[in-house]
């Protein structure tokens, strides 16, 4: 049996016409304000729940993954109600959705729905997703597949790919327009409330382009659909649907792998949730705007470039690349990669009555591209291995491409052998990946919220050390060598803020302190026999390391100490508990290099305070490469009536260099000499930064993209 072919199929110049019947601009102002309900809910409703799970950037990878199926559930809907139901019937059940959906509104999670549990969240959050969002999603992914088919009906024309490029420009629309405009201007509950208003605006113009399908009647929409058939179209091969859901998977993830790369190592903000996604969006709306706007030829030596910027990237990704260069060679390589993937998609459109189908696959193709890098990969790989997966599956599937266009049959099996050839080099690669990765760290661990990795210094210098890795960042470390093992360093050394103020507290009585963030534990050499401390971690993979692959906290709790590790986000627990009367309160939650928002808000202030003793101290670390964290601090300290003051210690060589901000009314604490040598300085924030809260917070004001923030 001889393959099948992968040549496009020939669709007409006319295919591209954009024709104006009546009543065009119902459905181009409905499938518009569709696509941009669909592409701000997304931002809007990650950022709500964002707290809720740590603040982790894995909370928009489980997100994209969840409307990607939403996508599919929509497509997939209107493709049997557009070739299984009457039009009039189509249009009843249509009404019945979007009245249903009205009723959910607004978009607000319930309380209820807040996790209790301390494993992985991923379908916690799914669920969330579903009760909140889940049908009112569905609804508006059908839109346009829907739409273009009720039009194609209606009018008669040949498939109005134009208005798929008007639902992909309605969509970047409200990507931009989010972080942009929206987010820094509105609280989260006001976007909230205006969306679902908005959603019921549109579920009116979708009434009315049901009504006019209504109208129709089944032997109507048959003739229209057999005519547009009878002009040549043949029904698409095997080969060719395998191609759209691979190229859809491809670049579908590879979003996800790039969105969540760029914000585990900055921010797990919208900022760099939508970039990603917009230009990915980008790319389906000038693949499918003009069919002469991708050309092989040109495009296979950007492809070829891109490929390697994202190989070089991968290979050097424990290096701290400054972000000016790093985020745009991300950015431009994704947008060139998709490109690629859905220009040859769009080579292969089919015609009129295939179209659902067509839509159909390339949204199963992105759940299944998704759900690879999202789902799969967290549980089955130990380290970051997908996106190099992904990066050759790509380059062998763009070779076979431009093989299949211009190669004759005779060389086909070369191509074939390459390709073997390719697969059997990337599985070497990968397991000889795996190997070095195992032998040079201690331990390698993976789950919901990241990689972890345990690695050792040669033992060749007294100051040898252990380091706990997230992602690119080390978080914290202990020395090897007996002499210095105990020995509070890193961020965390007797010269840095919380290492001052703790030491001037326990020169005074015991002490009570709370820790939000483990990591290996340094906080927790500090504490003495009449001391007590509460750790708070999100992590169990951290607690469990901290317990076995460093000795600080096991030596602590064998002091006497009243000392305890507490799982589960922070600021839920101390919601729980009953005043913990602290004297010292640490916080030092960072994931990768990401910031948690929501530990740094003015209800977060509120209730650090809460659980302080009047004169207590909090210890806010705000060590970062590109976010200036000291305003967010000194508005917060404002709203709590305190002072904050920034401790700026500098590496000596045997500790690192910190920025920790001092919270607190306890002016004879911060009257101490330690506290007004030059590296110390008060905390402001400029008149026109409000601050954080719940339901605001933008790092616009505070980006800092040349790099040069202190390291954290």
């Amino acid at each position: 049996m001889s393959a099948p072919s992968l040549d496009p199929q020939p669709v007409t110049a006319e295919s591209w016409s954009v024709t104006q019947p009546r009543w065009t601009p119902l459905y181009a102002v409905t499938v518009i304000v569709g696509a941009c309900l669909l592409f701000l809910v997304q931002p809007l409703i990650a950022k709500i729940i964002l707290p809720w799970f740590g603040g982790t950037s894995s909370v928009w990878s489980a997100a994209l993954v969840f409307f990607q199926a939403c996508v599919l559930a929509g497509y997939s809907y209107a493709h049997w109600l557009t070739t299984r139901i009457s039009p009039r019937r189509q249009s009843l059940i249509h009404v019945a959705l979007l009245l249903g959906s009205c009723l959910m509104m607004p978009i607000l999670p319930a309380d209820a729905l807040r996790p209790d549990a301390t494993d992985d969240p991923t379908w916690q959050i799914l669920l969330l997703l579903t009760v909140t969002v889940g049908l009112p999603s569905i609804v508006l992914s059908s839109t346009s597949p829907l739409l273009q088919v009720w039009y194609m009906r209606r009018t008669g024309s040949e498939p109005p790919y134009w208005l798929f490029a008007l639902s992909n420009a309605g969509s970047l629309l409200a990507l931009l327009s989010f972080p942009l405009a929206l987010e820094p201007a509105f609280t989260s509950h006001a976007l909230a409330i205006g969306w679902s208003a908005v959603f019921v605006v549109f579920a009116v113009l979708c009434a009315g382009a049901a009504y006019l399908n209504s109208k129709q009647t089944r032997s109507d929409a048959e003739q229209s659909m057999t005519a547009t058939a009878e002009q040549g179209a043949a029904a698409p091969s095997v080969g060719h649907m395998a191609l759209w859901l691979l190229l859809s998977a491809c670049a579908s993830g590879l979003l996800v792998a790039v969105s969540a790369n760029l914000s585990a190592n900055v921010a797990p903000i919208p900022l760099l949730w939508v970039v990603p996604l917009a230009l990915y969006l980008l790319t389906f709306i000038l693949a499918f705007g003009h069919h002469r706007v991708y050309h092989p030829t040109w495009f296979f030596p950007l492809v070829a470039l891109s490929l390697g910027c994202l190989a070089y990237l991968y290979t050097q990704r424990i290096e701290n690349h400054p972000i000016q260069y790093v985020i745009p060679l991300y950015l431009a390589s994704l947008f060139v990669l998709c490109m690629a993937c859905h220009g040859e998609l769009v080579l292969r459109r089919p015609a009129g009555p295939y179209l659902t189908r067509f839509y159909l696959l390339i949204s199963l193709g992105g759940v299944l591209g998704g759900a690879f890098v999202g789902l799969i990969a967290p549980a089955v790989f130990t380290t970051y291995i997908e996106l190099p997966v992904l990066l050759v599956v790509i380059a062998e599937l763009y070779v076979l491409l431009q093989w299949h266009r211009r190669g004759s049959r005779r060389t086909l099996w070369l191509v074939r052998a390459t390709m073997i050839a390719g697969v059997i080099t990337l599985f070497i690669h990968l397991t000889l990946s795996e190997i070095q990765t195992r032998r040079e760290s201690e331990l390698v661990q993976r789950n919901f919220y990241g990689v972890l990795s345990v690695q050792d210094d040669p033992p060749l210098s007294e100051l040898a050390r252990r380091y706990l890795i997230h992602g690119t960042i080390s978080h914290g470390y202990q020395y090897l060598n007996t002499k210095h093992r105990f020995t509070p360093a890193s961020y965390f050394s007797r010269q840095s803020g919380v290492g001052l103020a703790i030491t001037a507290l326990q020169s005074e009585k015991p002490v009570r302190m709370g820790v939000v963030g483990l990591g290996v534990g340094v906080l927790s050499g500090y504490v003495r026999p009449a001391d007590y401390m509460r750790l708070y971690e999100i992590n169990p993979d951290v607690v469990s390391i901290a317990e076995s692959h460093f000795s600080f906290l096991p030596v602590a709790r064998q002091t006497g100490a009243d000392v305890d590790v507490l799982l589960g986000d922070a600021r839920l627990t101390l919601e729980r508990q009953a005043p913990q009367q602290f004297d010292l309160l640490a916080i030092d939650a960072f994931s990768s290099d990401a910031i948690p928002t929501h530990l740094l808000t003015k209800e977060a202030f509120d209730l650090y305070f809460k659980h302080l003793k009047p004169d207590g101290v909090l210890a806010v670390h705000i060590s970062n490469r590109f976010v200036d964290l000291a305003p967010v601090c000194a508005r917060s300290a404002e709203h709590v009536n305190r002072t904050a003051r920034v401790v700026h210690s500098m590496s000596d060589g045997t500790y690192d260099t910190s920025v920790w901000v001092i919270v607190t009314s306890n002016d004879a604490l911060l009257a101490r000499p330690e506290f007004q040598n030059r590296n110390t300085y008060e905390a402001v924030a400029d008149q026109s930064f409000a601050g954080w809260t719940d339901q605001y917070s933008s790092i616009w004001p505070l980006l800092n993209i040349g790099g040069s923030a202190k390291a954290q």
